[in-house]
């Protein structure tokens, strides 16, 4: 079934009555080429589903109503936030794309030091839009019940000051981690927490002040196998990690 985010904003709950305009309803109509009678699903992106019948199509407004209201079950029970240190090329897209499909809930790049892209102001802002839109139409496929946030980016020290509240695994390839099993069973002992971080570093890895700066901040140090993986493969790895022990 077809699915669309939409803010509470836009829905008239109560009498049952929500409005579709702009590019979704250009979409509804010419795209999907959906008809009066037709049936879709609304997110108000805070975990809320509305099964919906659509009433009218104009080409720039369809009127649906609510047939139905449900709480998403799509959702992982903990809050999981990549700080993923900026890869080149069109990498970013593709770690977008699957942690939203894999659960994530929301998405930092970060500057470090052994990043090779380096964005201005303007560069980042069009990349942070190129990267949100990719987050929303991944939740659309894969049903989620909110669309992940894609936050501008930070630097490595801004992004160590983010997490310290909460637990934080630090994702290395060297000496002196332990396992990913270990320390998603160590996160997990006393229960699923309310939310938990993860780094993941760029090509060419940590540079090896930023690993005791995680060490100071009391991050786990987590070793992903005996395998190096590639940036955009270490995120979904674990993240498919912590579903499954959850």
């Amino acid at each position: 079934m077809a699915r669309f985010f939409l803010s509470r904003d836009y829905m008239d709950l109560e009498h049952g009555i929500i409005t579709i305009t702009g590019d979704d309803a250009h979409h509804i109509a010419y795209s999907l080429r959906m008809a009066v009678g037709d049936a879709l699903t609304v997110c108000d992106m805070q975990k809320t589903e509305y099964l919906c019948e659509i009433t009218e199509i104009r080409p720039t407004c369809v009127t649906l109503r609510v047939n139905e209201e449900k709480q998403s079950d799509t959702e992982l029970p903990i809050s999981l936030h990549l700080y993923q240190s900026i890869p080149k090329g069109d990498k970013m897209d593709y770690i977008v794309q699957k942690a939203v499909e894999l659960g994530i809930t929301d998405i930092t790049p970060v500057k470090s030091a052994r990043c090779i892209v380096n964005l201005d102001a303007k560069g980042a802002e069009n990349k942070c839009r190129r990267w949100q839109r990719i987050a929303e139409e991944a939740a659309k496929q894969c049903g989620r019940g909110c669309v992940p946030t894609v936050h501008a980016p930070l630097s490595f020290e801004k992004a160590c000051t983010m997490t310290k509240d909460i637990p934080a695994i630090f994702c290395y390839e060297c000496d002196g981690t332990i396992s990913l099993k270990t320390v998603v069973k160590e996160l997990c002992k006393d229960g699923v927490p309310r939310a938990a971080a993860f780094f993941i570093g760029p090509e060419g890895g940590y540079d090896i002040k930023e690993v005791e700066r995680a060490t100071e901040q009391g991050m786990l140090l987590a070793g992903l196998g005996k395998r190096i993986l590639r940036c955009e493969t270490a995120s979904g790895f674990v993240l498919a990690a912590i579903a499954y022990e959850i």
